[in-house]
């Protein structure tokens, strides 16, 4: 019987977890070509180290190699991976330093970064090229993030015996090639990265490997003062300039403001909802912009659930340490920076809060990977972010499979990317004063919409909250329809014509102030802008515009009582 027939036959590999479908599929399919290079597309949490470590098993086993080489982009995974292959019998040492240039002969190989690699490729071309290596590069998109990367890699393992490529997420918005990866011509002439087994989020929620990923989305009114003393009022989620859309973003990041606590009280009642429903031990995880705001939202967190999360900086001695104890632990929340946006295996997370200003689909893909990961069947994951375009048009291609194309410009005229948004947070207005270009006044929030397999569903934050822990992608589809057919069976107001010219009588409304009256009233607008956006799959910002134009008036976060009942009277009409 063959190696790949039998997981466990005694004496061709160490002993392990079987495999996946996919993966054995794939192992079956590098087996039979035998490449010098290959590369494995599979998404977040699908178990590409797993993978990678059997094909090494199987070449170690068959003396097509005596060492093996892994390079990561982080210190943190060089650690992960050298505990994944002790666990199969393949000792990776990755305490490696190009200082010492060796290790000892008890150890198969070395565990190492790419930035390790490009700081004396020549040192790993000489270790490379003495014995017969397999090189695995993971996340191999990295090499694309700085020149020297790339070079180094190539300089160094351009004689390996084997290189095995492995990433999540090939795409990429530059037009640096990757290392060891074909490029070959689409239909329009650019050249297009070439996977050679690919395993999509899609597949994998088919099958039960990944989780289904309910996005909810925070609207919210946000207002600041510019430099020159103007102060400005927006909302997220609506038609604003790529600088009003910066700063109605930061605005609500910031923890002085009322967005961020009331959405990560939201997200900690969601995490008791994952709790009571069936994940005992679910975690959460905010993704926070740098290290300032990062211990802020700590703070925050602790005032919330009366307990400290775990601060996870990555300058700090001890990180690694910290996330390795967290997965293990029963702790509810741990707040990072970019650290535990990647590659991080934390299988117990299932809440998620992207609180940061990064835009790029290569950080959302693997911010959002770090909750997919599924340990048993019916776990679902939640992920909370602003109610943002760019985010939301991520959210709703997360199933879309991506390669990386040369030559293509980056992104559309109307999307948006992080130079652009962190340009439109430095000062323009006023040349020479770069530092500070606005102050931050006040952000609520409000969950606007959520977001599954791509539809935008009207949202009650109530009953969303509580949705089970334990949901299959079907039973999460019928819920969310469900609900949905309920809020269009609700009576619908009068026509536009019918709607009075004077305001209601005070006597009618004797409960809300103005400012609930308004808050209400915005809410149900978005609410119905979400359900025209299920019909008519026309985007919210274009549906407000409509409005505006049958309606007249300001931007809904200007907009008075009597005007934001005309348009959610008109919206209801157009059904």
């Amino acid at each position: 019987m063959s190696p790949v027939q039998d997981p466990a036959e005694p004496g061709v590999t160490p002993p392990g977890r079987p495999l996946r479908a996919w993966q054995r599929s794939a192992l079956a399919r590098y087996l039979a070509a035998k490449p010098r290079d290959f590369l494995a597309v599979a998404t977040p949490g699908a178990g590409k180290t797993a993978f990678a470590l059997r094909v090494a098993a199987e070449l170690l086993a068959d003396r097509t190699i005596t060492a093996v080489t892994v390079v990561t982009p982080t210190e943190h995974l060089k650690h992960q991976w050298a505990a994944a292959a002790a666990s199969v019998g393949i000792a990776l040492d990755p305490a490696f330093r190009n200082s010492t240039g060796s290790t000892s002969s008890d150890y198969t190989g070395i565990a190492i970064t790419y930035a390790g690699v490009a700081a004396h490729p020549v040192l790993h071309r000489n270790r490379t090229e003495t014995r017969r290596t397999l090189v695995i590069l993971d996340e191999v998109h990295h090499t694309g993030d700085a020149r020297s990367w790339g070079e180094g890699v190539r300089e160094a393992f351009e004689g390996a015996t084997r290189r095995l490529t492995l990433t999540g997420t090939p795409f990429r918005s530059d037009d640096n090639p990757i290392p060891f990866i074909d490029y070959v011509p689409d239909a329009e002439g650019l050249l297009r990265s070439r996977a050679d087994h690919a395993y999509g989020y899609s597949e994998a929620l088919a099958d039960g490997v990944v989780r289904p990923v309910v996005f909810l989305a925070y609207s919210g009114t946000s207002s600041w003062r510019t430099s020159a003393g103007e102060e400005i009022t927006a909302r997220l989620g609506e038609p604003l300039t790529a600088e009003q859309t910066a700063r109605a973003w930061r605005t609500a990041l910031d923890p002085g403001g009322e967005w961020i606590p009331a959405v990560l009280a939201a997200a900690d009642r969601r995490l008791t909802g994952h709790r009571n429903g069936g994940m005992d031990d679910a975690g959460g995880l905010v993704i926070a912009t740098d290290q300032t705001t990062a211990r802020a939202y700590a703070e925050i967190l602790r005032d919330i659930t009366g307990t400290p999360p775990v601060v996870v900086l990555s300058d700090e001695a001890g990180a690694s340490d910290r996330i390795a104890a967290f997965s293990k632990s029963d702790d509810r929340w741990m707040v990072a920076v970019r650290m535990v946006s990647e590659g991080v295996d934390v299988p117990r997370l299932a809440v998620g809060v992207y609180a940061t200003s990064a835009s790029t689909p290569l950080f959302f893909a693997q911010a959002v990977g770090r909750f997919v990961r599924s340990r048993r069947a019916g776990e679902t994951a939640s992920v909370f972010l602003p109610s943002v375009p760019v985010l939301l048009g991520l959210a709703s291609e997360l199933e879309a499979q991506r390669d990386h194309v040369l030559g293509k410009p980056h992104r559309a005229a109307e999307e948006w990317n992080d130079e652009e948004l962190a340009a439109a947070n430095r000062q323009q207005d006023e040349p020479g004063e770069d530092e500070k270009s606005f102050t931050a006044l006040h952000a609520d929030a409000e969950l606007d919409q959520l977001i599954y397999d791509g539809t935008s569903f009207s949202a009650d934050e109530e009953d969303f909250i509580g949705l089970p822990g334990l949901l299959a992608p079907d039973q999460v589809r019928n819920l969310l329809s469900s609900r949905q057919k309920d809020w269009l069976s609700r009576p619908k107001a009068s026509s536009p014509a019918a709607v009075p010219a004077a305001p209601p009588l005070p006597a009618e409304r004797p409960q809300l102030t103005v400012r609930e009256q308004l808050n209400k009233l915005r809410k149900e607008l978005n609410t119905l802008v979400a359900l025209q956006n299920h019909r008519t799959k026309k985007p919210h910002g274009m549906i407000h515009n409509e409005l505006r134009t049958a309606c007249g008036g300001p931007p809904t976060a200007m907009a008075s009582i009597e005007q934001l009942e005309e348009r959610i009277a008109t919206l209801r009409s157009w059904r």
